[in-house]
């Protein structure tokens, strides 16, 4: 009887599309578990009676939810400070060139290269001044005069 492989195969991707829907990211590993179990039905067949189905569905999705989810939820969901991180340490330490007056606590801009940032300063620092970028917080650079 193929037609159970098949809908064991249908509800995993319709557990897969329901993630959409619901937060939390963890009924994609049951679809997962659910699309497996129906791929082994139909391998096996008959052979692979209604209990083996249940324990397979049961110990696989305990296992996708166990080795796979961390690593994926960084992928789709990323991780806080990740992307950020990057972004920040690839401007840290370059140069460029005030082009609206910092006068602190206000924000002034900067061009780095071929963009212009919102920046931020311990003194005020004059346009058309050169700086060296020493942090960044999200799109604002921190930075100090060279």
């Amino acid at each position: 009887m193929t037609a159970c492989g098949w809908l064991w195969i249908y509800a995993g991707l319709g557990l897969v599309l329901l993630e959409l829907v619901v937060p939390g990211f963890v009924l994609c590993f049951f679809g997962l578990a659910g699309a497996t179990v129906g791929v082994l039905r139909l391998v096996f067949g008959e052979a692979f009676g209604a209990t083996a189905q249940m324990a397979a569905f049961s110990v696989l999705s305990v296992l996708y939810i166990v080795l796979l989810r961390r690593s994926l939820k960084k992928v789709f969901v990323g991780e806080k400070g990740g992307a950020a991180q990057g972004l920040s340490d690839e401007y840290v330490g370059r140069t460029g060139t005030v082009t609206e007056a910092i006068a602190p606590p206000k924000t002034g801009r900067v061009l780095l290269g071929d963009a212009e940032w919102t920046a931020t300063a311990d003194a005020p620092i004059s346009a058309g001044a050169d700086v060296t970028v020493v942090a960044q917080r999200n799109l604002t650079m921190a930075v100090r005069p060279l």
